[in-house]
């Protein structure tokens, strides 16, 4: 009996210490709460450099596990959703709701959305002159 209770506690401790877990977020924000094997709150987001991203809940989000017994946990990505179809490798779109911004890596954009310029909406001109492309 108490080889089978050890044998038991080591498979689990095994199972539980985890480097990475997919959960999904139950409170959207800065701080979100994720469940993966149980509901976790306050969890810090992490995302790439210059690239500012809170989930919502629904999310699909990695939860990476740090520290001796794996309680140091942060969310570091969402699960990415499907790729536009003419996506070209070295392209990036992101999205959010109904608005995106395409970047091809041929110089091109593609912008989805209201735009808002300094805080004012872009309204283009309706003048009669062209302006030369390229």
């Amino acid at each position: 009996m108490w080889i089978g209770r050890k044998i038991a506690d080591s498979t689990r401790a095994r199972e539980d210490s985890t480097a990475a877990d997919l959960g999904i977020t139950t409170i959207g924000g800065s701080e979100a709460a994720v469940e993966t094997r149980g509901e976790d709150r306050g969890l810090p987001v992490y995302g790439p450099g210059g690239y500012c991203w809170q989930p919502r809940a629904g999310d699909k989000v990695l939860v990476i596990k740090g520290g001796v017994t794996g309680a140091e946990q942060c969310v570091a990505a969402a699960e990415q959703g499907e790729a536009p179809e003419d996506m070209e490798p070295g392209d990036v779109c992101i999205r959010s709701g109904d608005a995106s911004l395409y970047l091809h890596s041929d110089g091109r954009i593609d912008l989805n959305g209201a735009l808002y310029i300094n805080g004012t909406i872009y309204k283009p001109c309706e003048c009669e002159t062209t302006v030369p492309v390229g």
